[in-house]
């Protein structure tokens, strides 16, 4: 029979305790090629700011953290499955032509299972995605006149969920407080990362998998990430930290994948241009393939920026850990690749190109030796 710390732990209805905290739903959307390189006073009606990370924890002396502009928005009161509740939304600017939106839903739950309804989130009429999608397009529509080549439409944002939970029960298990708690509540956990609402369902294997890459600082904090959603055991003043790397990696997701569709277009061109040889002479291709590699490489350059963490720091293991499950290293080694082979294929184009223009010399030569020897015998017969 279970202790009654071990039935407070587990989070079952009899249990008492009281979870408290906010649910944080990230949205990331391209909205331009690149932004120009200017402060943003201001958007939406409200001021803009560069972001700041506070140093909560242990830090190196000398550190970059990337800082885009952020506009928080006024609070809104929305009908949800807990009633009226006050929304919290920002924006934050990117210079690599992304915008990501953060919009923060308090709740108060007796069970990590009843956490799974807020995936599909409603306020009052109309789903959340809706009210996120006008507010980007809205957003993109304003930076316009900051945007090299923007957008004309919105694409598929790229989203992530974080259950944030600030508390959790005090047991004395000779322990790690958050840690102990993971262990206990493990298969609730694995189901809420899992959008499984039915707990009992889960394989082991299951919920080793979406429970692996957990981190710990204090031994009242903790950090679960998966692949769709994240849970972050956390005071309030250092969730922004947190939630501020996960919108990094998020808007690298959505960048790389971008970027990826352009070199699939790109190596369509090429193809097609392999069988049109006429149109591969022509100088624009030649400039297409320039262009193409300035870009990645200026993304690239961008993209590590964004990231670019010094020294043994608990937000760069953070980070590290949603590089992994988001597999951006192998999504840096695709577009590597295929512009590896787009590079090869226009180099077979620009060799078509120089010979080509070597026969039509030749050519030129032995036709200029044929009219210097047609004259010479002209000149024989007068």
């Amino acid at each position: 029979m279970r202790t009654q710390s071990e039935r407070v732990l587990s989070n079952e209805p009899d249990s008492g305790w009281l979870l408290r905290g906010e649910v944080v739903y990230i949205y990331a959307y391209d909205v331009a090629h690149d932004m120009k390189r200017e402060r943003l006073q201001g958007l939406l009606g409200q001021p803009a700011e560069e972001y700041s990370v506070g140093a909560s924890r242990r830090s190196p002396e000398q550190w970059f953290f990337y800082r885009p502009d952020v506009v928080s928005l006024p609070a809104i009161e929305k009908e949800t499955p807990q009633g009226l509740v006050p929304i919290s939304r920002t924006v934050k600017v990117f210079s690599i032509g992304a915008i990501s939106i953060q919009v923060r839903v308090p709740f108060e739950v007796n069970r990590l299972q009843d956490l799974v309804s807020f995936y599909e989130l409603r306020l009052g009429d109309k789903s959340l995605d809706g009210e996120v999608h006008d507010l980007a397009d809205e957003s993109r529509k304003e930076l316009e006149p900051f945007c090299i080549r923007p957008a004309s439409q919105l694409g598929k944002a790229e989203t992530y969920t974080v259950f944030c939970i600030y508390d959790i029960p005090i047991v004395d298990r000779g322990g790690d407080r958050a840690e102990d708690w993971l262990l206990v509540n493990r298969r609730q956990i694995g189901a809420l990362l899992s959008q499984e609402p039915n707990a009992a369902r889960l394989s082991g294997q299951e919920i080793t998998e979406s429970t692996e890459r957990y981190l710990t600082y204090y031994d009242s904090d903790l950090v679960v990430v998966d692949w769709d959603a994240a849970l972050v055991v956390s005071d309030r003043d250092s969730l922004d930290e947190i939630l501020h790397v996960v919108e990094l990696a998020n808007v690298q997701l959505l960048e790389l994948g971008a970027y990826d569709r352009v070199l699939d277009a790109s190596l369509e061109r090429a193809y097609r241009d392999l069988d049109r040889r006429a149109v591969a002479l022509r100088r624009e291709v030649r400039r297409h393939l320039r262009e193409i590699r300035v870009d990645l490489a200026r993304l690239s350059d961008e993209l590590l920026n964004t990231t670019k963490f010094f020294g043994d720091w608990h937000l760069a293991r953070i980070y590290q850990a949603l590089f992994n499950r988001f597999h951006l290293a192998d999504w840096h080694n695709v577009i590597t690749v295929k512009l590896k082979t787009l590079a090869e294929l226009y180099q077979l184009l620009h060799q078509d190109w120089i010979n080509f223009w070597m026969v039509v010399l030749e050519g030129t030569i032995v036709l200029l030796f044929l009219i210097d020897v047609l004259l010479l015998i002209v000149g024989l017969h007068e």
